[in-house]
């Protein structure tokens, strides 16, 4: 059951919505905040993080951001994020699943979550997806380190010292 919340986690972060509606809402590191008497359909932040102090109809989307829902506030649908922390206050809830890659819960204790819940705890789950990106910056650093030390010219020293 986590892994089929996780896989739809990263499908909804991978696929938003391109046509937004009027109440939707998306940012690239700039947060967003759902003032309090405001409605907002999907949010989908990349880099940035989401303050909900009105009501959120749709899902909400969140790429190395947090989300902070106040008190007795919600989300109607599912929260997905790689990379940060759902913070809920009290009597605050979520009605839908909550999948979380790299981050955590703070919860209140009167906060709820109606759906599943799977949260992969630390910091070390969001560089999976760059682990490719990683791995191909090392093998150049490699080679421009052993193209630079076979061409240091290594000084020769007086008295015929070595091996």
């Amino acid at each position: 059951m986590p892994r089929s919340l996780l896989a739809l986690a990263l499908l909804l972060l991978i696929v938003t919505p391109v046509a937004l509606a009027d109440q939707d809402r998306a940012s690239f590191s700039s947060d967003i905040t759902v003032s309090e008497g405001d409605v907002a359909g999907n949010v989908a932040c990349a880099f940035c993080s989401v303050y909900v102090h009105g009501e959120v109809r749709g899902n909400v989307a969140v790429f190395f951001g947090n989300i902070k829902v106040d008190s007795s506030r919600g989300i109607a649908g599912n929260v997905a994020m790689l990379g940060g922390d759902l913070d809920l206050a009290s009597d605050a809830q979520v009605g839908g699943n909550v999948a979380i890659a790299g981050g955590n819960t703070n919860l209140a204790p009167t906060a709820e979550i109606h759906g599943n819940r799977a949260v992969l705890p630390g910091r070390l789950w969001a560089l999976i997806p760059f682990a490719p990106l990683l791995i191909l910056i090392g093998i150049i650093w490699l080679i421009v380190y052993l193209v630079r030390r076979n061409r240091y010219q290594f000084p020769v020293y007086p008295n015929g010292r070595g091996l």
